[in-house]
């Protein structure tokens, strides 16, 4: 079978797996007290041109995002996110777990708009009532989003604009991000993303580690106790060091943009076939996600030589289903599906 189902089902990336084996005896401190997460961060603070960022490693994105969120927001707040957003659609309810509401907006292939957030926001305030409602605390944003695709620096500057003015923390989950960083179309560096959120994660899991997220406090905003808040939502992990090892050896060398040069590379080959073939995008984005509009019965032609994941259905004949390549993804696969196609 081709796979193109998602983009963290294959360990992890060689020079990754290389360096846990070279520490592997290695007694080091633990809970992210090592000398390998101390190099990491100190690599990622230099890549985000943010010397004072402050940076804790997670091992998986929901847990990030809930942890992040969680501690950011004061107990009567809640957080603002796009209608198709992950925290809202695919994490089961974990930011509600925790007792934080999620507030939605319409979405624009995944992004929420700089203007209707601010409408909101004086629609919140222009109700009497208020204070009897969940005050919007934090504004979630992913890049890139669901549907892969990606914040110009202009829109992030708006909304980091009517963040300030109401005071709501704009945060960003990464998943993705290096896949974003990497594409064509992107505007962004790591620097700007450090300077117009307030935290973001940094992809591992998706992005050629075997797992783990980097999430970055950018404004000497790291919430009191953090470690402790970790703990208590029982994501402390005691032996820390595999995650920092991870992130030094991605951090090293630019391994973390040629991961994701390979992926989009490979992806821009396989949306271009695609498109010469006619097929029918649901969302035509940039990224590393392919979404396509096919009947049922090529999709059941198709299902018998490539695993690919559903997104949608549409109605009584087709479907929408998504293709996806990362860092593991080989040329000769998507050779071999354009082929199929």
């Amino acid at each position: 079978m081709l796979y193109f189902v998602n983009d963290y089902s294959a360990g992890c990336h060689e020079k990754v797996m290389q360096r846990l084996v070279e520490t592997n005896l290695e007694k080091q401190a633990v809970y992210g007290e090592d000398i390998y997460s101390l190099s990491a961060k100190e690599k990622i603070r230099k890549a985000c041109d943010c010397e004072n960022a402050e940076i804790v490693f997670i091992s998986g994105g929901t847990q990030t995002n809930q942890l992040a969120i969680d501690s950011l927001l004061l107990p009567h707040e809640g957080v603002v996110c796009a209608e198709s957003g992950h925290i809202n659609v695919h994490e089961s309810g974990a930011i509600e777990y925790t007792g934080h509401k999620v507030l939605t907006l319409p979405e624009h292939d995944g992004k929420i708009d700089a203007g209707e957030l601010r409408d909101f926001m004086q629609r919140f305030y222009a109700d009497e009532n208020y204070e009897h409602c969940v005050f919007p605390g934090l504004v979630y944003i992913t890049f890139p989003t669901e549907f892969g695709a990606l914040y110009s620096r202009k829109e992030l500057e708006a909304l980091r604009k009517v963040c300030d003015e109401y005071k709501l923390s704009l945060y960003m989950d990464g998943a993705r991000l290096g896949y974003g960083l990497a594409c064509r179309e992107n505007e962004l560096t790591l620097a700007d993303i450090a300077r117009l959120t307030d935290a973001f994660y940094i992809g591992g899991n998706k992005v050629g580690a075997l797992f783990g997220e980097a999430l970055v406090f950018t404004k000497n905003n790291m919430p009191r106790h953090f470690i402790t808040h970790v703990k208590r939502h029982g994501a402390l992990m005691a032996k820390g060091r595999v995650l920092g090892v991870q992130f030094d050896a991605l951090f090293t060398d630019d391994l973390y943009m040629e991961i994701g040069r390979h992926a989009m590379r490979l992806a821009d080959k396989l949306r271009a076939a695609f498109e010469e073939k006619g097929y029918q995008f649901f969302k035509k984005t940039p990224t590393n996600q392919i979404i396509i509009v096919v009947d049922d019965e090529k999709k059941a032609e198709l299902e018998k030589k490539v695993a690919f994941s559903f997104w949608e259905k549409l109605d009584d004949t087709h479907t929408a289903i998504r293709f996806v390549t990362d860092w593991a993804t080989r040329e000769e696969d998507v050779d071999a599906l354009i082929e199929l196609l």
